[in-house]
């Protein structure tokens, strides 16, 4: 049976950052995947620009069971300091809004950073991992034999994107060796309408508008109001775009979304304004200026206003129009599943790890990170930053560890 000190299961972004923070220590490192080639994720990430930061990272732009249990992880790690890693890489990028890092070239080139980094550690693809058994040493079984070790790193991701080779091999470990699992869901993940209220978005498909998505409190499961503004874009099947994902990881079956489709300006004020300026023109006309043309024209054509003059609406009729731009509600009934989700809500329960260190609190020597546990970021580089933070944390407490005797 193979001996070694390490076994990190999956080979995606936080268990190669893992196998990076553990080389040059003379430990024997193994890193584990069924993919045929590793990173593979990040290389399809952020339109293969791979967004691998944010730096606005902080603990409240990720949900949780425990909302601040990933604070220790991100305090250890920060945006800064991977960073100064894709600089030693030579590897150029650039920022866009909201704290976004990207590469200038192919997301490759982070992989291939991560990889190099990892030193001496042994990468073994195409092999599929059974399950753990615990001991005085852990022993991982495989479809290439079993590997014993006196700690294991389970980072084998979350659902999302299961033509990418994602499982759910992760949880089924988890709950076989005693932790609990909080109810996994698509996050990041678009939303999708009823036939009834597609008769409005369907023929919209390929509109973008900025918009304000909104989600009142709830106590059980516990959620703040929360809310997101940005790009929102009408797809055949419902809605898409920044603002919608943001909003999805929220959002639970059954709910109403509230959606504002002009936060920036009332539409109530500007449409009197232009009544009194020019009463005869269209309402459709002057909508247009505030709004994408086709979406104006749906908006009015739903009012019954096609073609109706300004100067002949009331008041009443005109702040009707304006709460259907600022106050739509709309009931999803449901989102585009792990298909299309960039991440999967929900995962090892945070209860169940030492906050500092990912190590289990059931288990001696195991360790669960990245997307596999119950924490989930914003988008826009979020989750990559708790995938190198919280694989950080746990090679730190592996480094400070007494390691088992073979």
């Amino acid at each position: 049976m193979k001996q070694v000190d390490v076994v990190i299961l999956g080979a995606g972004a936080a268990g190669l950052f893992c196998g990076g923070s553990l080389a040059g220590h003379g430990l024997r490192v193994v890193v584990l995947d069924h993919a045929r080639a590793p990173g593979e994720k990040i290389r399809i990430s952020g339109g293969g620009r791979c967004n691998f930061t944010n730096l606005a990272t902080r603990h409240d732009t990720f949900l949780s069971d425990v909302p601040r249990f990933c604070a220790s992880a991100l305090a250890g790690f920060r945006p800064e300091d991977f960073v100064a890693l894709v600089n030693r890489a030579g590897i150029a990028w650039h920022e866009k809004a909201q704290g976004q890092l990207f590469c200038d070239g192919r997301a490759t080139q982070v992989v291939r950073m991560l990889v190099q980094r990892m030193g001496p550690a042994e990468l073994r693809l195409g092999v599929a991992v059974t399950g753990i058994l615990p001991g005085e040493r852990l022993r991982v079984e495989t479809s290439a034999g079993p590997i014993e070790a006196a700690h294991v790193v389970v980072a084998t991701g979350g659902k999302s994107i299961p033509k990418m080779g994602a499982t759910g091999i992760g949880y089924d470990i988890a709950a076989a060796t005693g932790h609990r699992v909080v109810d996994t869901r698509p996050g990041l993940v678009p939303l999708t309408f009823a036939r009834q209220d597609l008769e409005l978005s369907a023929p919209l498909a390929g509109v973008a508008v900025a918009a304000r998505a909104s989600l009142p409190a709830l106590k059980a499961p516990r959620r703040k109001a929360i809310s997101f503004d940005d790009q929102l874009l009408f797809t055949h099947r419902g809605l898409s775009g920044p603002a919608i994902l943001q909003i999805s990881s929220y959002w639970r079956a059954g709910e109403e979304l509230a959606l504002d489709l002009r936060p920036q300006n009332g539409i109530a004020a500007a449409l009197k304004l232009a009544r009194r300026e020019g009463g005869r023109v269209q309402v459709a006309t002057v909508l247009a200026r505030m709004l994408p043309e086709r979406l104006a024209a749906a908006i009015v054509d739903e009012a019954g206003l096609e073609g109706a003059r300004l100067a002949d609406q009331p008041d009443v009729r005109l702040g009707a129009l304006a709460d259907r731009v600022h106050g739509w509600r709309i009931r999803p009934v449901g989102t585009e599943g792990y298909r299309t989700a960039e991440v999967t809500v929900g995962g090892v329960d945070c209860r169940d790890l030492d906050a500092r260190s990912l190590r289990s609190r059931h288990v001696p020597g195991l360790y669960f990170i990245g997307e596999v546990v119950d924490v989930t970021g914003w988008l826009g580089g979020y989750n990559f930053q708790w995938a190198w933070a919280s694989g950080h944390a746990a090679a730190r407490a592996i480094l400070g560890a007494p390691m088992a005797a073979a």
